[in-house]
């Protein structure tokens, strides 16, 4: 198949407008026209994984994490940057890097390691807001259905566990055409005054697009009345980090060794221990240090997450029980999401699990 229909599939799951501002997400390396045959999943992009894609016959490698992240002047051979792109070029090998769009979506990163430990009654930790808007467009009683419903098949009226959310109230509409108009209903040059449907949805901003066109095709006016009204309501189905509750409470130290068994941990730094018992647990895979005192507030008695700096434990001020169990440990499991949705919607495409091990911390 060609690059653009598995890039179409992996910016449904995680559009790119949800990655953060510093981000470096999307197609690095290729284009989107190119026809691919296997990918190669890996949480790095290494000269290591590139060899390995060239052995295994694999034409893209979808990493979490872009190496392609600051401006790239020139291309040498100094750098392993630089002989990763050389090697990916002279082997047409396309790289696709899905990072903190995939962190940032309720199915993403860290509800895979919410999984992982067996969390239940998981939400976002820190919700993103202004990422929604209110769609308002009138239309005549009679075509009110039909408009709705190609608005929701586009992905309007989504709100958490809810579809085909509106709100709608009947009215008068007014207008007359002049004499270049064509109307549906009435006459150019005459006065019409017309049964409608005030029709309010919430979409999300990156649907927008979609959402108007499926609107316009479907409402029966040459010009169709409707406004945007852009919100500042938190959209919870997107944003940083995951909190949830364990099925029954653990005693603390027993929860940190078995948290060491299912992450596969090495070693785990952690504040001291403030509570006899976890409930309530607040993850973040990568760098999480910014959700500190999000996960306090949210009542959390431990936070796992990775890259805390030695003076950020003591920010822990005997309220929570940080975690740091290592960057390349909290989403090295990312792989298994993306295998996982890729081949359920993938059946008759190969996709491989990269084998090597891009940690590039070592613990002796």
């Amino acid at each position: 198949m060609q690059i653009k229909e598995l890039t179409n599939y992996l910016e449904h799951i995680a559009p790119l407008s949800f990655q953060e501002s510093y981000d470096n997400s999307g197609l690095l390396l290729g284009e989107k026209s190119d026809e691919i045959n296997q990918a190669l999943i890996s949480l790095d992009i290494t000269e290591e994984v590139l060899d390995e894609a060239i052995a295994s016959k694999c034409d893209i490698i979808i990493a979490h994490h872009p190496f392609i992240f600051k401006g790239v002047k020139k291309i040498g051979n100094s750098h392993w940057i630089d002989r990763c792109i050389r090697k990916a070029i002279k082997h047409n090998i396309a790289i696709y890097a899905i990072h903190t769009n995939l962190d940032n979506v309720h199915t993403g990163v860290n509800k895979k390691i919410a999984d992982k430990i067996g969390l239940i009654n998981t939400k976002i930790l820190a919700p993103k807001k202004e990422m929604l808007s209110k769609l308002t467009v009138f239309v005549p009683n009679e075509h009110s259905d039909k408009v709705l419903k190609e608005m929701y098949n586009a992905g309007a009226g989504d709100i958490g566990n809810y579809d085909h959310c509106s709100f709608q109230v009947e009215g008068t509409g007014t207008f007359r055409g002049n004499e270049e108009s064509n109307p549906a209903i009435g006459k150019p040059g005459q006065e019409e005054h017309v049964a409608e449907t005030r029709c309010e949805v919430l979409v999300a901003n990156h649907k927008i697009h979609s959402v108007l066109l499926a609107m316009t095709h479907a409402h029966p006016y040459e010009e169709v009345a409707h406004y945007i009204t852009p919100l500042s309501n938190i959209n919870q189905e997107v944003g940083s980090g995951m909190i949830g509750d364990l099925p029954k409470p653990v005693e603390s130290r027993v929860f940190l060794n078995d948290l060491k068994d299912k992450m596969n941990l090495n070693v785990i730094r952690h504040t001291k221990i403030t509570s006899d018992k976890i409930t309530k647990v607040a993850v973040c895979g990568g760098s999480g240090s910014f959700l500190l005192n999000a996960s306090i507030a949210k009542g959390a008695d431990i936070y796992i997450t990775a890259d805390f700096k030695y003076h950020d434990f003591f920010e822990a001020n005997d309220q929570i029980i940080i975690a740091d169990i290592g960057h390349y440990e909290s989403e090295v499991f990312t792989k298994e999401l993306l295998l996982d949705t890729l081949t359920k919607n993938f059946t008759k495409f190969a996709f491989r699990l990269s084998q090597v091990d891009t940690n590039p911390i070592k613990y002796l």
